[in-house]
């Protein structure tokens, strides 16, 4: 299949959900600050649509410290009552609350398991979960594997970390592949990793 004859995931519409599908979407992640961030972004989008969460991404990040984790992990009341006045994130207390638990919580599954991305991708085995979607293999709101991240996580002390939100988690940080099986970035991936498969063999 070449790129013309491909499509992109049915949900990628806008320039910005565009962008984030081509460029991030299903690409592993291991490095601790991003994980963090996605963790932050899918619970601030429980009820609401990604696309609103993409357009305040900025806003998120320059408030929430890059998404450093200490940083984050030493936020104080005052903190916490500053971003809920600001526009540039959704003003859910309850949601700006639960980043700061959530930066302490990985403060301790970093000390005990060397990094938050250890910790994550051993519930995928290590491995991406590779599965191409269609109509006959439409993609799950959870998964065995988020029921036990979810559990996992909720016994550390962080908040917004259902079953749904976690496999969300997962799509976003490459720890499970959903784009659809005719999409282009599944395409464009494939041929990418066949094109270092063959240098590492020459």
């Amino acid at each position: 299949m070449t790129d013309s004859e491909a499509t992109r995931c049915a949900w990628a519409t806008g320039d910005a959900m565009i962008h984030y599908h081509d460029t991030e979407w299903g690409v592993p992640s291991h490095d601790d600050r991003h994980l963090f961030e996605m963790l932050v972004l899918e619970g601030a989008q429980a009820g609401l649509s990604w696309s609103t969460i993409l357009n305040k991404r900025d806003g998120y990040r320059l408030l929430f410290k890059g998404f450093d984790i200490d940083k984050v992990a030493r936020f104080t009341e005052k903190d916490i009552e500053r971003i809920v006045g600001d526009a540039r994130v959704v003003r859910n207390r309850a949601k700006i609350a639960s980043a700061v638990l959530n930066a302490q919580a990985v403060q301790r599954i970093q000390e005990e398991h060397g990094s938050f991305a250890d910790f994550v991708w051993s519930f995928v085995g290590g491995a991406t979960i590779d599965t191409p979607r269609d109509a006959k293999n439409p993609t799950p709101a959870s998964t065995a594997e988020s029921d036990a991240l979810s559990k996992a996580l909720k016994q550390y002390g962080c908040k917004f970390v259902g079953t749904t939100i976690c496999y969300a988690f997962m799509q976003a940080t490459g720890m499970v592949n959903d784009h659809a099986a005719t999409c282009s970035a599944r395409v464009k991936r494939r041929a990418k990793q066949k094109k270092s498969q063959a240098r590492a063999t020459t």
